[in-house]
């Protein structure tokens, strides 16, 4: 019995090689979920680890890596290594007792081996900067990080139970399967609608847990060694503006010193330093490793690109109204994720000045165009124009949601002048969802005595917990006296319905299908409906179709000419088979 005890214990060393004895983790893989997990892995084991960041690094990596440590072990993706074989490239080396672990899910792979945790950290991997933000926290904490998705949870779920998890906290936006599958565990779940404001409750937990006056000063878009390991908690900046709840948090914070990772956000980071006193550092290279000569240069820091995720705005142009006194200003969004914006809009009208702009972020939906339409000054009074000559300055902030507008568009543009009236008018007269085709039909009729082009989009929707505008499948045409039914594809479960009892509608309209300049706005108690029998009548029609083509149409005998039904396989007259 004691023998097969020892046996047991073994066994269980050979499983996990050199767990006992590692002197150092390298990540060898070109996927950053493997990257991340690596280094968050052995952070928390506290062993010393590097990750590679090309094929080149490899090798010039070692030579930061002194050879005592003898036992490294390397983690290698299965499918996109950066190096096959790289344990025999450290033997060469002198790094003696290599051992490699390699594995299409590097997450799920150290989850399972990983001991002494059972605080976990649960993201959706298709918003790497939410790993990025919960890195530090999570060292602090002593929790670990999990990707999960509606197509991994079913094996996710079983690993996490077997650690009998003593907290999880659903971090950012994840899928509706995930989290009915990690119910059972009773997670906690942190959203607050956007990942600047989502890096600031994260932070805030940090220094609960250790107070420190120094953060780190980044935007999600890259693994560094300094963020993966807790020393300092993380801090978003965007890309071009610090949005206005990170300039709140710092001001209201002790923090005193901000370390800048990389050179690619200096502007913004000059703005914290200038604008809300405190120092910054910036971070951007490291002494090189490999032998150059008698003078040391210096390299780039190893960081691993995360998954960046662009917002573009565009202006495609601006015209003053004579007719109805106001400035129209069409905006452009080229790309396939929606995003907000809000302009400040300076005038030069002959020797005046005047300023107006949007009071609120405007939703600007995936590919798509809207025309904003400015009729008074930043007083109230109307802007009424009068030089033959206009032109002004336009200063945009924009982004993926209206709490994060991280871009700025800053543009000087001469102003069109025009003197055309928009005779479009249009009611918004139904609203209901259609659970079959799970999307919402917007019934829109145009009252006016000319064709009308709409788009439509739901406002502030609840949908998975998260409020969202969600907008139409594109601009439709509606003619004069006639009405139609707009299509809002957005899928729904009961816990939605629930937190909508009521659905906010906006329509913009006009004459031309790129200036749609009036807007209009309803709101509807929600109703669901089975639209079967639209399906139905559908189906009968496709089937008729059919039916008429095969049995009304006809086809000629290549041999004889005689036409025959389309269904037979010899001609009627002469014997030709077909």
């Amino acid at each position: 019995m004691v023998g097969g005890k020892w046996c047991i214990i073994l066994l269980a060393l050979v499983l996990l090689p050199g767990s006992f004895a590692i002197d150092q983790v390298i990540v060898n893989s070109q996927d950053w979920r493997d990257v991340y997990t690596g280094v968050q892995y052995a952070n928390l084991e506290g062993l010393p680890n590097n990750f590679l960041v090309s094929t080149r690094h490899s090798t010039i990596l070692l030579y930061s890596i002194p050879t005592e440590r003898k036992n490294v072990l390397i983690l290698s993706s299965r499918e996109r290594p950066f190096v096959v074989g790289y344990p025999d490239i450290l033997r060469s080396r002198g790094y003696t007792e290599p051992e490699e672990i390699r594995s299409s899910n590097l997450n799920l792979e150290l989850l399972r081996r990983l001991g002494n945790v059972s605080r976990f950290i649960v993201i959706d991997d298709a918003y790497g900067y939410n790993a990025i933000s919960v890195a530090p926290f999570s060292q602090v904490d002593r929790s670990f990080v999990v990707f999960a998705n509606r197509d991994n949870i079913d094996d996710v779920v079983p690993v996490l139970a077997s650690k009998d998890p003593s907290k999880v906290l659903i971090y950012g936006q994840v899928d509706r399967e995930v989290k009915d599958a990690l119910a059972q565990f009773d997670p906690e779940t942190l959203n607050k609608g956007n990942r600047f404001d989502n890096n600031i409750e994260i932070t805030s937990r940090y220094l609960e847990l250790r107070p420190t006056k120094q953060v780190i000063l980044t935007n999600g878009e890259f693994i560094e060694a300094g963020i993966m390991s807790g020393s300092d908690p993380v801090v978003f900046l965007g890309r071009q503006n610090v949005p206005d709840s990170v300039r709140s948090f710092i001001s209201e914070s002790d923090i005193e010193v901000g370390i800048l990772i990389g050179n690619e956000l200096v502007n913004s980071a000059t703005f914290v330093r200038r604008q809300l006193g405190i120092s910054v550092f910036v971070k951007f290279a490291q002494g090189a490793r490999q032998p150059t000569g008698a003078i040391s240069t210096v390299e780039d820091l190893d960081r691993f690109p995360m998954p960046r995720y662009d917002v573009v705005l565009e202006i495609t142009s601006v015209v003053y109204n004579k007719a109805t006194g106001s400035l129209q200003v069409t905006y452009r969004n080229p790309r396939g994720i929606a995003e907000y914006f809000k302009s400040t809009i300076t005038i030069r009208d002959g020797t005046d000045i005047k300023v107006t702009g949007d009071v609120n972020p405007l939703f600007l939906d995936k590919n798509e165009y809207k025309t904003v339409v400015y009729q008074t000054d930043v007083d109230g009074e109307p802007l009424n124009l009068q030089s033959s000559s206009l032109s002004g300055d336009i200063f945009t902030v924009y982004g993926e949601s209206a709490n994060s507008l991280e871009n700025t568009l800053q543009e000087t543009f001469d102003i069109e002048i025009i003197d055309v009236l928009d005779d479009a008018y249009i009611n918004i007269t139904g609203l209901h969802y259609d659970t079959v085709a799970q999307r919402f039909m917007v019934t829109i009729e145009n009252t006016g005595r000319v064709d009308a082009y709409v788009s439509v989009e739901l406002v502030d929707l609840i949908v998975n917990g998260e409020e969202i505008t969600v907008g139409g499948d594109g601009v439709v045409k509606i003619a004069a006296g006639k009405d139609a039914q707009l299509p809002v594809p957005v899928e729904m479960a009961d816990a939605d319905f629930a937190a909508n009892p009521s659905i906010r509608v906006r329509a913009y309209y006009g004459q031309r299908e790129l200036s749609r300049i009036k807007i209009t706005e309803r709101t509807f108690p929600l109703e669901l409906r089975s639209d079967y029998g639209r399906y139905i009548v559908y189906g009968v029609v496709v089937i008729l179709i059919l039916l008429l083509f095969f049995l009304g149409t006809k086809k000629k005998c290549k041999k004889c000419g005689v036409k025959n039904a389309r269904g037979r396989k010899t001609c009627i007259d002469c014997g030709h088979r077909f």
